[in-house]
């Protein structure tokens, strides 16, 4: 509680309202930018919410931070073990999480770049297929954890990209000072992670919403579809997501909402996302497409960063909040300031 004094015989007792928990990754993609136009669509009652496409975790930590997960049960799942395996691991070790953190915090201080690439290189991707060998993949120690976090806080742009053989190869980012450990957002998002009734699987997005019925809440993030030849955002798991990969899941959201979840799934504004969100049966399902501005920050020449459209569909009305004008939110978008991207190589969320 906090004190407020008025006048000089009046004391206002104010509440401290707990700092929100945010997202511990940077994520291609992530949704932080877009939770005023998400917000619009929770439903106000749900018993259960699945997210398959966790990423970042957006969505999942601003319910929790509103408290609107309270005695429900929550389902997060990825596809990308080593994401899963990094949040387990700072969910059930995180001082140790912590204090790995720490070192790789000092040794980044003392030789900046060339740390980097001597951690992913030679400590990150070793560690990781040495595990893939022992059939341990995606299960992560408290020092891989930290590794994790500390080349996606000092990579290019949140971004976690495979090469073909399976081994990560993102170019160090263009930071003079980046946060690598904060102990106290380590700890908020371990206690979000262990809280009653939040379970984190790495399983495929269909697995996750086979049984998605009535009282569900479902939010889908996925990869992004490109929106040229040269994006690709995509190959954040060694086997991709494609076009295919897609209709698949549209099928199985169609599938939910049949069977009465609440849906709520953003992408990009690609034609072909356009056109398969527009389609008869996706309509008469239910399911309605919005157009919204996002930032566009991963790219390498500066004419096609900067506001763009994205897509939100849902069967879910918008209501409880304020509808936020689009061109007033464009405009905070094209204020922020967007980081430089590096030339040359592939791109992927």
């Amino acid at each position: 509680m906090q004190n407020n004094r008025i006048g000089s015989d009046r004391t206002v007792v104010r509440p401290i309202t707990p700092a929100p928990t945010r997202p511990l990754l940077k994520w291609a993609g992530g949704k932080r930018q877009l939770l005023p136009v998400l917000r619009q669509h929770y439903p106000a009652s749900f018993d259960r919410y699945i997210e398959p496409f966790v990423g970042s975790g957006a969505v999942f930590f601003d319910l929790f931070s509103r408290g609107h997960l309270d005695g429900r049960v929550v389902r997060l799942a990825d596809a990308n073990p080593d994401l899963i395996g990094c949040y387990r691991a700072v969910r059930d070790q995180p001082e140790a999480v912590i204090a790995a953190l720490r070192r790789l915090e000092r040794e980044h201080r003392a030789r900046g770049s060339e740390c980097y690439y001597e951690v992913r290189d030679q400590r990150f991707n070793p560690a990781r297929a040495d595990a893939a060998r022992s059939s341990q993949a995606g299960r992560y120690d408290p020092e891989l954890a930290a590794m994790f976090i500390y080349l996606n806080r000092t990579g290019f742009n949140g971004l976690f990209r495979l090469n073909r053989s399976g081994g990560f190869n993102v170019p160090v980012g263009r930071y003079a000072d980046p946060t690598i450990c904060e102990p106290n957002h380590v700890h908020s998002v371990a206690r979000a992670l262990a809280a009653t009734g939040v379970a984190l699987e790495c399983v495929t997005f269909e697995k996750a919403l086979t049984d998605s019925r009535t009282g569900d809440f479902v939010y889908c993030d996925p990869p992004y579809a490109p929106v040229s030849t040269t994006a690709h955002f995509a190959h954040y798991t060694a086997g991709g997501f494609d076009e295919a990969e897609h209709r698949r899941l549209l099928a199985s959201l169609v599938a939910g909402v049949r069977r009465g979840a609440t849906v709520l799934l953003s992408n990009s504004s690609a034609p072909v996302m356009v056109k398969a969100y527009t389609a008869a049966p996706i309509r008469a399902a239910g399911l309605v497409m919005h157009r919204v501005p996002a930032r566009r920050a991963i790219n390498s020449r500066a004419a096609s960063r900067g506001p763009v459209d994205e897509l939100i569909v849902t069967n879910a009305a918008a209501a409880g909040t304020r509808k936020l004008p689009l061109r007033m939110l464009r405009a905070r978008l094209a204020d922020r300031s967007i980081p430089q991207a590096p030339h040359g190589g592939r791109r992927a969320r």
